[in-house]
């Protein structure tokens, strides 16, 4: 069987032990496995589960430095900041946890038989959410661990009760073949069958291809380029059974500039600003890749602020060799687009680091070239000026979807955001104000999701507990004895803790 390497982000040369690169044979027997696992897998019960969970967490901690050490060489990120994504992995694992045992997830619906009802009786009715069956998950280049092999999407869909074939990343494939082995552990000290979970390694695009294209697999979870999503989509569109996929694309996440704030705080604001931009080479979906002000005296000094302080950023290590070359290329093609002025650069740097730049444009110039809302992934942004409010809401209006949109705003700005808000509301997954959108919380009330080309699907988030839904589907029973009903259905189930929806009112 052929072998790759990763390579290095610092220099590009091959780093780590070889890898096998997985082909069609892989694909068929780890989809089968995983199929054979199903029906197992999915009858398992909530504190089952719940702690299958919880021991992938405390496996993926007891590989220890090792784990740190590999992500840092393949990704060339810093300690600092893989060790706070390896706590937000295992963050994500006991939330999903807690989840499955709180039962909320499983929206269980009881409408009792009307016998007497006229002029039509009604019949029993019940209603539950179940795993929709094997999930194939892509592996991030930009969150080795956090939204790759054991990452959010891996971890939802287990908590629904799929078992998960993981494409790795082949950015980074010794940081998650170490975290597969940690889950393959998990699923052995829990006594899963082993099909729960397979890892499949290897660079090239066809071996995503033929695991979505396997009829045994019936979601997908991603993460990565536009392009990227959109062909896994087609693919999956021209199965003779079609499938859902989820897919986290692009997002330039503007961040509006208000007034009032402008006028009391802009050169803070543009300090802020641009730390948030250049933050981990601006390898973040929710980097602030677009700003919107309306012109004056504030923004004077937002620009000025914000341009002293990109023009000292140092360049950073970028991922990998390719997405620093796409980067230089996109930042490339934004300066070239009529009405676009460069504002300021960062310091130059070696091969494969990303020099930050950040961009100015007219609200006419914006919005005459569809180009300049495209997404630049890395340390890129760029202002658009506009006159007054009826040409910011215009710009809003332009925009494709979005995973957030930022309100830098001060009390008296209040009735300009109230008008602005829906508009935000019908571009946007999280609205944010007074921060910057870098750093997503994993929590129940998160939604890190938004209208295309944010994600493929706008009902759906990624982050949070509600990403779990995206691998349940509904059943509803119409009287069915209670001795085919689901356990959860039957009425002497009232004490398993898992709230019931009865005849339209919610019992706890």
């Amino acid at each position: 069987m052929p072998e790759f390497r990763a390579l290095s982000a610092a220099t590009g040369e091959p780093v780590g032990p070889a890898f096998p690169v997985h082909g069609p044979a892989e694909v068929d027997a780890a989809c089968a496995a995983a199929a054979e696992a199903f029906a197992a897998y999915r009858a398992t019960g909530r504190e089952e589960r719940a702690a299958f969970l919880e021991t992938i967490a405390e496996e993926i901690l007891a590989i220890g430095d090792l784990l740190i050490e590999a992500a840092m060489r393949e990704s060339g990120l810093p300690r600092a900041r893989l060790e706070g994504e390896r706590g937000r992995t295992v963050g994500q694992l006991r939330m999903f946890a807690g989840v499955v045992r709180a039962g909320a997830w499983q929206q269980l619906r009881i409408d009792p038989a009307l016998p007497d009802r006229q002029p039509l009786p009604r019949p029993d009715l019940r209603l539950r959410m179940i795993p929709v069956g094997p999930v194939a998950v892509f592996g991030a280049s930009n969150f080795p661990l956090a939204f790759s092999t054991a990452g959010g999407d891996t971890a939802s869909a287990l908590a629904a009760g799929c078992p998960v074939v993981v494409k790795g990343h082949p950015a980074h494939p010794e940081t998650g073949a170490l975290v597969a082995g940690a889950i393959a552990r998990a699923v052995a000290a829990c006594g899963l069958p082993e099909g729960v979970f397979r890892h499949l390694t290897g660079p090239s695009n066809e071996l995503g291809a033929a695991l979505v294209q396997d009829p045994r697999i019936a979601a997908v979870g991603f993460t990565g380029s536009r392009a990227g999503g959109l062909a896994l989509v087609r693919l999956a569109q021209a199965r003779s059974v079609p499938i859902p996929v989820y897919a986290e694309m692009s997002s330039i996440n503007p961040v509006l500039l208000l007034p009032e704030a402008l006028k009391a705080r802009g050169a803070a604001l543009g300090a802020a600003f641009a730390g948030s931009l250049t933050m981990g080479a601006g390898q973040f979906c929710t980097n602030p890749g677009l700003v919107l002000a309306i012109a004056g005296e504030g923004l004077d000094a937002f620009m000025t602020a914000a341009a002293e302080a990109i023009s000292a950023a140092a360049a950073q290590t970028m991922l990998t060799n390719g997405i620093c070359k796409a980067y230089a290329g996109g930042v490339a093609t934004l300066a070239g687009l009529p009405g676009v002025e460069r504002v300021a650069s960062g310091l130059t740097g070696e091969a494969g680091q990303g020099q930050a730049a950040l961009f100015r444009t007219s609200a006419q110039a914006f919005l005459a070239e569809a180009a300049m809302g495209h997404e630049v992934f890395g340390a890129s942004s760029l202002v658009v000026v506009c006159n007054d409010e009826a040409e910011l809401a215009a710009v809003i209006g332009a925009l494709e979807g979005q995973l957030t949109a930022t309100l830098q705003m001060d009390s008296s700005d209040e009735a300009l955001a109230a008008r602005l808000l829906p508009l935000l509301e019908m571009k946007a997954g999280r609205i944010l104000a007074n921060g910057w959108p870098t750093g997503v919380e994993v929590c129940h009330a998160m939604v890190h999701g938004g209208p295309f080309p944010a994600t493929s699907d706008p009902r759906t988030t990624s982050v949070g507990s509600l990403a779990i839904d995206r691998f349940l589907r509904p059943v509803s029973y119409q009287n069915i004895s209670a001795g085919l009903l689901p356990p959860e259905l039957r009425d002497e189930a009232r004490g398993d803790g898992a709230p019931r929806l009865i005849d339209g009112t919610l019992t706890l």
